[in-house]
């Protein structure tokens, strides 16, 4: 009698649908339920309205939205690009087109220049020679040279000598260029040598072989670089040898004289040469050694 009890009892707590002690319901979702409730609430054990599948899901870390379905948190915006060198930001001042043919200071100075470079070959002979003699110098840079030696533009820079832009290739046919062309050549250069050493100042243009016209000149001043020529024209580039090149700067130089000489541009043994003997006797004629105005 006591298993037939036993078995009557079971049989009706099945139908009742509690199959859990105290009549508590499973927090688990009844199908038959959610269809004859028409959505109604729906208690767990403790008599708080049991969550849907949809509210217990919203609690749960989610995984990231395919953003090939359109939904979702927006895509992160692109990276910034890097800034550019702040010489490539700063809007140029113009300047006078008047032709720069003395040095910064007065008294008796000099401001030696050398153009066409830098090479490999000459320009740390020559600087080597400055060094010597506590000299600085100003360095009229070809584009295409900085491009390929932009190593020697920084040690120039950090020997405390000074750049001037001396066109993209050197072209003297520079005065005949339309303007587009004209710009181009020199700001190829500029950009090249800012390339090499960020936000270097460059004060200067040098028009190749000395090209001069009011369309040259006022190109180079809107970008705010002073058009400079020289005085002294060492001629160099004739190779005559050292001695005359000597004699041609002791000749023609005056204090607050620029003076025109090439570390590049082909063979400059001979420059090399003449300035040896050149530094110390401006060093004994009690010349400073300056920049350009």
């Amino acid at each position: 009698m006591a298993l037939l009890a036993l078995l009557v009892l079971a049989a009706t707590g099945c139908a009742t649908g509690g199959g859990t002690p105290g009549g508590a319901r499973s927090g688990r979702p009844d199908a038959q339920a959610d269809a004859a409730g028409g959505g109604q609430d729906r208690t767990g054990a403790d008599g708080a309205p049991a969550s849907s599948a949809a509210d217990r899901s919203a609690g749960a870390p989610r995984a990231a939205p395919d953003p090939r379905l359109g939904r979702g948190a927006p895509p992160a915006a692109p990276a910034a690009e890097p800034a550019l060198p702040p010489a490539f930001n700063t809007v140029p001042t113009p300047v006078a087109d008047t032709l720069v043919r003395g040095t910064a200071s007065s008294g008796r100075t000099v401001a030696l220049t050398f153009d066409d470079g830098p090479s490999s070959e000459w320009t740390p002979q020559v600087l080597a020679l400055l060094d010597r003699y506590d000299a600085k110098a100003t360095f009229c840079v070809v584009g295409e040279q900085a491009r390929e030696h932009p190593d020697l533009l920084r040690t120039i820079v950090a020997k405390g000598h000074q750049l001037c832009d001396h066109s993209e290739t050197h072209d003297e046919r520079i005065a005949r260029l339309p303007q587009a062309q004209l710009r181009s050549q020199i700001t190829m250069a500029r950009d090249a040598i800012l390339k090499a050493v960020p936000g270097v100042r460059i004060p200067w243009f040098r028009s190749p072989g000395g090209s001069w016209t009011a369309a040259v000149r006022g190109t180079a001043a809107s970008f705010g670089m002073k058009p400079l020529d020289w005085s002294v024209d060492s001629r160099d580039w004739e190779r005559g040898g050292a001695d005359r090149i000597l004699a041609t700067v002791k000749r023609e130089l005056r204090p607050g004289g620029v003076v025109l000489m090439h570390d590049a541009g082909g063979d400059r043994e001979q420059t090399v040469a003449a300035l040896t003997k050149l530094l110390p006797w401006l060093v004994a004629q009690g010349y400073r050694f300056d920049f350009p105005a």
